[in-house]
């Protein structure tokens, strides 16, 4: 008669599920994403670029296809409704001099190219609201700049929240040491405390 295996015990199955998820960083990211967006954006952790990207002509485009194969984005913030791409946030580690790799600056044309901002988080244990508020601020900065040195890419140029993703509106600092300057708001304000400076 066959001995029979306890309850918990391991199949013969060479599959076996992952002790985590996501690693510490990542989970200490998504607990402030989820405190920062609210139910602004549903937050989709580990993505396939080849789930939010498709090749045009992909048997004549295999090498792009390759560029993307097997890489994800850590987060992707999309529409609750349309679950459409609004912002993609990615972690990554502390380099010398500030000179961006290859593959960062791969991934952050790939995403402007599409008018997705691209967030970079810094990788850590613990993140502030402030911090991160900041860095998706500069994500829709950069991106601005670059739709703005390439016109063919060129669409509304009025940012969006950098914070919920609605429509921001043109104001002006009315007191303090910035009073007179001009400064993107967001139209959800003050429920929003999402602001875009302008150059």
């Amino acid at each position: 008669m066959p001995e029979s295996k306890p309850p918990n015990a391991k199949s013969d199955s060479p599959y076996r599920l992952r002790e985590h998820f996501l690693s510490v960083p990542e989970v200490a990211l998504f607990r402030l994403l989820q405190k920062m967006v609210g139910e602004r954006y549903v937050i989709c952790p580990k993505v396939a670029l080849t789930d939010i990207f498709t090749i045009i002509r992909p048997n004549e485009n295999v090498h792009f296809y390759n560029k993307i194969f097997r890489k994800h984005v850590d987060f992707l913030l999309c529409d609750p409704k349309t679950l459409h791409p609004a912002i993609a946030v990615e972690l990554v580690k502390p380099i010398a001099h500030n000179e961006p790799r290859a593959t960062d600056q791969f991934m952050e044309d790939l995403f402007s190219g599409e008018g997705i901002p691209l967030v970079h988080v810094p990788l850590g244990e613990n993140y502030e609201m402030t911090d991160l508020v900041n860095l998706f601020t500069i994500a829709v900065i950069k991106l601005k700049d670059a739709r703005r040195n390439h016109p063919d890419l060129l669409g509304d140029s009025v940012p969006t929240c950098p914070v919920c993703g609605k429509m921001m509106v043109l104001r002006i600092h009315r007191d303090g040491p910035k009073a007179g300057k001009k400064y993107y708001g967001c139209m959800d304000s003050p429920r929003c405390a999402g602001v875009v400076a302008v150059d």
